[in-house]
């Protein structure tokens, strides 16, 4: 029988290079798991902090919560705020306006309302939902006034919703009016033939890609959106008319429905507005109860801490627990 063949053995230096390998191999793991657990350290700690800051928020938010109520306790001029674009998922928009309103008229300390607004105007369609709601609040409560005081900019559906008030203020500086509609877009069709592109729509509708910025004008579709402004800008005029009444100076003026804007000094020529003065010389000199309290709808300091940091924790908390991507190891 033949001898069973036996592997020949290594030669002594490449046994001390295969145990330095073994060695080194050993020593990055070891590594590489105390940088792991490091990091995982690192994300409970983080987590940790987390949970404390928003236990501090869940702490004071009720002690706030208490002084705000405390304050509606007593006898004030409720602040209603509208900041901003006013349009739908925004801060002003009507949702937020009518509920804080509704809110203020319905405080038994409430004496009067004062709706401060700093704003270049937006949906026709929120600012007709406020204007309306508005309207019914002050039926509702006959005996507590709503002032509208305008900042710097009380313009187009922004004034819209002053005008349902029972008197307008601003600064003299203040920029009102702007009773106009706008829609504004851009054509590309020129760019495109330099371009060398070819504009290719397919639509079940005759009209059904009418405004298309990459498409050519047709003569009867811009005078049918022209007809679209012109009947909202009727709604517009109609309501300011409403609201205002015989207050407006001249409602015949050729250019006080234009679209253009006017400096407070000149609105209460026009009798767009009914004075000068900021929201505080409102509740001081016209209503003669100078505290104010601000029932404007605002997130809770907790909601947007949860917003800020929510992504982040969600983020290290699956990674604490495991659940990670694809990495290379």
């Amino acid at each position: 029988m033949a001898d069973e063949w036996k592997a020949p053995e290594a030669e002594p230096e490449e046994r001390e290079a295969r145990k330095s390998w073994q060695l080194l191999e050993k020593t990055l793991l070891a590594n590489v798991q105390e940088h792991r657990r490091a990091r995982r350290w690192g994300i409970f700690f983080k987590l940790l902090t987390f949970v404390y800051l928003f236990g501090i928020l869940a702490l004071f938010t009720p002690l706030m919560d208490m002084d705000k109520a405390a304050s509606r306790s007593v006898n004030h001029t409720a602040l209603v705020e509208v900041r901003g674009m006013i349009a739908d998922q925004e801060p002003a928009s009507a949702d937020n306006i009518v509920k804080s309103l509704r809110e203020a008229f319905r405080n038994s300390k409430t004496k009067a309302v004062v709706m401060r607004i700093n704003s270049p105007g937006g949906s026709p369609v929120q600012a007709g939902y406020v204007y309306d709601e508005i309207r019914r609040l002050r039926g509702e409560y006959p005996a507590i006034k709503l002032y509208a005081v305008i900042a710097d900019l009380g313009a187009s559906g922004a004034y819209y919703i002053a005008s349902a008030a029972d008197e307008i203020y601003a600064d003299k500086a203040s920029l009102v009016g702007s009773i106009g509609v706008t829609a504004a877009g851009y054509g590309f069709v020129g760019t495109m033939e330099k371009l060398g592109v070819e504009r290719r729509a397919y639509t079940s509708g005759e009209h059904k890609a009418f405004l298309d910025p990459f498409s050519p004008e047709k003569p009867d579709e811009t005078r049918f959106w022209q007809g679209v402004l012109e009947t909202t800008h009727k709604q517009f005029i109609a309501m300011v008319k409403q609201g205002r009444g015989e207050r407006l100076k001249d409602k015949e003026h050729p250019e006080l429905f234009s679209g253009l804007v006017w400096s407070g000094e000149q609105a209460k020529e026009l009798g767009l507005v009914d004075g000068l003065g900021s929201a505080s010389y409102v509740a001081r000199e016209i209503v003669g109860e100078k505290e104010l309290v601000d029932f404007t709808v605002q997130e809770s300091p907790l909601d947007r801490f949860s917003k800020r940091v929510g992504a982040s924790v969600a983020e290290h908390l699956a990674m604490w627990m495991g659940f990670q991507g694809p990495q290379l190891r």
